[in-house]
This record gives structure tokens, C-alpha cells and sequence, in this order.
């Protein structure tokens, strides 16, 4: 699985990829789905098609559903919540 995940986050020119969430918690079950913030390179042009793929080819690798949440998208509310929470699956 982590050479499937290296090869999808170097694919999409991935700088970062967080798991937050239930995943991290006793709440996870077999009907959850896995968050993840993503972080790309600056030069990438982010959209709904580029996050759409990358969502379902990790949807894929990982056998269940993927919520992928650009890290600069996240919102006020949240940010300091979940950027303190996020545990680095992805690095580069």
C-alpha cells in the first residue's frame, strides 16, 4: 500500500498527504470514510477534475471512500483543529 500511496501522491505532484478525522480515532469502523488533506505543489492548478481522480484512485488503493480536502481549503473554523490533528502519511 505505502508504494501504491508514493505513486499516487508523486503522480499529482503531492507535497503533503495528512490523514485526520475519525481515522484517528476509536470512533473508525468499517463504514468510515478516510479524510485526507492534501497539499500540492505550487505549480498545480487544483480543480474539481485533478481533486476527483486523485480522490478515487485513493478510494481504490485504500477499498473505501476517500474525502480529499486541499490544506489550503480548509476553512477558519477547522484549520488549527485539524492541521494540529493531521498525522503525515506523505512527505516530499
Amino acid at each position: 500500500m505505502a508504494a501504491g500511496l508514493r505513486r499516487i501522491c508523486q503522480a499529482y505532484r503531492v507535497r503533503e498527504l495528512a490523514l485526520f478525522g475519525s481515522a484517528l480515532t476509536e470512533r473508525f469502523d468499517d463504514a468510515s470514510d478516510i479524510d485526507l488533506l492534501v497539499d500540492f505543489a505550487p505549480e498545480i492548478q487544483v480543480g474539481f477534475l485533478l481533486l476527483s481522480r486523485m480522490q478515487n484512485e485513493l478510494a481504490d488503493l485504500f477499498h473505501r471512500p476517500v474525502d480529499l480536502v486541499p490544506k489550503n481549503g480548509l476553512k477558519l473554523l477547522i484549520r488549527d483543529e485539524v492541521l494540529s490533528q493531521a498525522r503525515v502519511l506523505y512527505a516530499n
